[in-house]
């Protein structure tokens, strides 16, 4: 039996920025067209909620188009026929509506077996009425619907009522689908039959074998080149289903084992991957972007150590409250800890670190991002703080 191919480290690397888009052409107006060919790349969009910079779930979009109108999102997710849909794909994310069948088995486990956050509530005649107002009244938030309910203070602070708690389990359990959010990034819960197109209500559910391949081979698609691991990781997949369908996907010639120098386990190079001899990307990164997300990964493809200090007290962070990479063609060659202040119409680059190694026009093409990044805000300015090794050469340029 001959030996698995091995790719080096820098071309598994520019295998992963072009399954994830970091080699289309950026379009002067990104368009719908450009929205979906995107989206085909990341396959979902995390969604969180914090706002310091922008939303999460935006900016991926904006390190592959450069920027573009948020109203393409809104509208691919609210307006019909939806393009996308909310649903605990990675964890809250948006997915493709086709994604949609190959879910249900998670649904029902979720329905019969309830979720870490919100439980399994015993409260069916409280799930009848909420089921009962929402299918009169049409999309509501929690608050909408709380009948002051005693409130108490759990899952990480967050103040959820019972109300809450039940549309969550219905969300999860797939009985309630999400229709928007509102100013108050709240959800907007409504009947899945409201909410998804018709095709694909009608789709049949696939078995679990099924949807397993369907979704280790849109992870595949979207890293090109991983572990079993991080096909694993891009849905959140249990092992038990994960290892079936890799194999029946080695076995159908989807999969091709290869090994990456310097890893320690086996890798599967998509069929359809691309190895280009260069990439010539600028991005800041998400700290949710689908190329860091599991930094395990991270670290092993461009040999950068990165964890998110949100939950961080302040005292003992690194290097900041919401840190971005820095791509610049094939390496993550730096990282800002940013901040939109809307009021000033500024964007605060609160601190500035270059990673060793990084080129000596780092700090310009990181200066033309940011500048981007801004207008893209519409903020007028950009401020760089004295913190961090790059800051003067940032300043600068």
């Amino acid at each position: 039996m001959s030996e698995d191919p091995t790719l080096s480290c820098a071309q598994a690397r520019r295998i992963a920025l072009v399954a994830q888009g970091f080699r289309d052409p950026r379009h002067a107006v990104p368009t719908m067209r450009t929205f979906t060919r995107t989206l085909t790349r990341t396959a979902v969009l995390q969604i969180d909620s914090v706002n310091v910079l922008q939303r999460a779930h935006y900016m991926p979009l904006f390190s592959r188009m450069g920027p573009y109108d948020v109203e393409l999102l809104r509208r691919a997710s609210e307006v019909r026929p939806r393009r996308i849909v909310e649903y605990w794909a990675h964890v809250a994310a948006f997915m493709p509506v086709d994604l949609w069948p190959h879910m249900q088995h998670r649904m029902r486990a979720y329905r019969e077996e309830g979720h870490a956050w919100v439980g399994l509530p015993e409260r069916r005649e409280l799930i009848a009425s909420l089921v009962a107002a929402i299918t009169e009244r049409g999309p509501a938030t929690a608050r909408d619907l709380d009948e002051g309910l005693p409130r108490t203070r759990e899952h990480w602070g967050w103040n959820w009522s019972e109300t809450k708690r039940t549309l969550e389990y219905l969300f999860v359990a797939g009985d309630l689908a999400v229709a928007g959010r509102n100013q108050h990034f709240e959800r907007l819960y409504d009947l899945p039959a409201r909410v998804l197109p018709s095709p694909v209500l009608a789709t049949p559910e696939p078995s679990i074998q099924e949807a397993s391949r369907t979704l280790v081979r849109r992870a595949a698609i979207a890293h090109g080149v991983a572990t079993e691991g991080c096909l694993r990781d891009y849905f959140r997949m249990p092992l038990a289903l994960v290892k079936p369908a890799v194999r029946s996907l080695v076995e159908d010639g989807e999969l091709l084992p290869v090994r990456i120098e310097g890893w320690d386990r086996p890798a599967y190079l998509h069929r359809d991957a691309v190895l280009p001899r260069k990439v010539d990307a600028r991005a800041l990164l998400s700290p949710f972007d689908p190329v860091v997300w599991e930094r395990s990964r991270t670290e092993h493809l461009f040999g950068f150590r990165y964890r998110i200090e949100i939950y961080t007290p302040a005292h003992k962070r690194v290097h900041g409250y919401y840190v971005l990479p820095f791509l610049l063609r094939d390496r993550l060659v730096a990282r800002v800890d940013l901040k939109a202040d809307r009021r000033a119409g500024v964007l605060q680059v609160l601190g500035s670190f270059s990673e060793p190694g990084a080129p000596a026009d780092t700090a310009d093409e990181l200066a033309a991002e940011l500048v981007a990044l801004a207008g893209w805000l519409g903020l007028q300015d950009v401020v760089v703080h004295p913190r961090g090794d790059l800051a003067p050469a940032l300043r600068a340029a």
